[in-house]
C-alpha cells in the first residue's frame, strides 16, 4: 500500500470541504452544543506522527492545527478533552498482535503523545484496541462529565477514530466527525470512512463548524 499525504496544511480546508460536499445528505441529529459535548483525541503519538515512522501517517501533521484550536475551544469551557495514548503488550494485544505483529510498547518512545498537543488540558486514557471504549473508563469519565455528545478527531480514520464512533454510538452519544482533525494512510480510506459513518452513526463536520458553535 502506498500511502498518501492527501492533506497538507494549504489544502487541508479546502479538500476536506469537498469531501463533506460529495456525501449525501444522510445527516441525523441536532447541532452540537458545547454544555453537551467532549472532545476525543484519539493516538496522536510520536509512533503515527514521526516521519522515521513505519507507521507515519503523511497527512497527520496537517491535522494539527485544528485539532490545537479545538483542544482550547472545549478547555476554554471546561468541558472534557480525552486524549488517547494506544499501546499493546502480549497480554493485551488479542487480535491486533496477529493482525500487525508489530507491538507499541508502553516504554516505547513512539507512544508518547505528541508535545505540541497540550494534554495538560484534559485527560489521557491508555487504550489498546481500536474502539477507545473497550476495557477503559472513558464511558464513565463521559458520564460523569455529562457529555452526550462526542467530537472525534485524530489517527487512523478508518480504524481507531471510526471503530471508536462507532461504539460511541451504541452507547447512546451523538457523534460528530471531523473531516479536518481526522487522518489515514489514503484518501480513499479516509473517504471510505465518512461515508460510512455519515450513514448510520455520524454528524460530518469541518473544524471550523465545530469552532463556531462555542462562539
Amino acid at each position: 500500500m502506498k500511502k498518501e499525504a492527501y492533506f497538507s496544511p494549504d489544502s487541508i480546508a479546502a479538500r476536506a470541504k469537498s469531501m463533506l460536499a460529495s456525501l449525501p445528505d444522510f445527516r441525523r441529529g441536532s447541532a452540537l452544543e458545547p454544555r453537551r459535548a467532549a472532545l476525543l483525541v484519539l493516538d496522536m503519538q510520536a509512533y503515527f506522527l514521526d516521519p522515521a515512522s513505519h507507521a507515519f501517517v503523511p497527512s497527520a501533521p496537517a491535522i494539527l492545527p485544528n485539532l490545537q484550536r479545538l483542544i482550547a475551544a472545549f478547555a476554554a469551557r471546561r468541558r472534557p478533552v480525552v486524549f488517547t495514548r494506544h499501546t499493546n503488550t502480549p497480554a493485551d494485544a488479542a487480535s491486533m498482535a496477529r493482525w500487525w505483529r508489530d507491538l507499541l510498547a508502553p516504554d516505547s518512545p513512539a507512544s508518547a503523545i505528541l508535545p505540541a498537543l497540550d494534554v495538560t488540558q484534559g485527560l489521557v486514557i491508555e487504550k489498546h484496541q481500536y474502539d477507545a471504549f473497550y476495557q477503559t473508563e472513558l464511558e464513565q469519565v463521559l458520564r460523569a462529565a455529562g457529555a452526550e455528545q462526542v467530537v472525534v478527531t485524530g489517527v487512523m480514520t478508518h480504524l481507531c477514530c471510526e471503530t471508536t464512533a462507532r461504539a460511541a454510538f451504541v452507547r447512546g452519544f451523538e457523534v460528530f466527525f471531523v473531516a479536518d482533525g481526522t487522518a489515514t494512510y489514503t484518501e480513499a480510506f479516509h473517504r471510505a470512512a465518512l461515508l460510512n459513518l455519515t450513514h448510520g452513526f455520524a454528524i460530518p463536520a469541518l473544524t471550523e463548524e465545530i469552532l463556531e458553535a462555542f462562539r
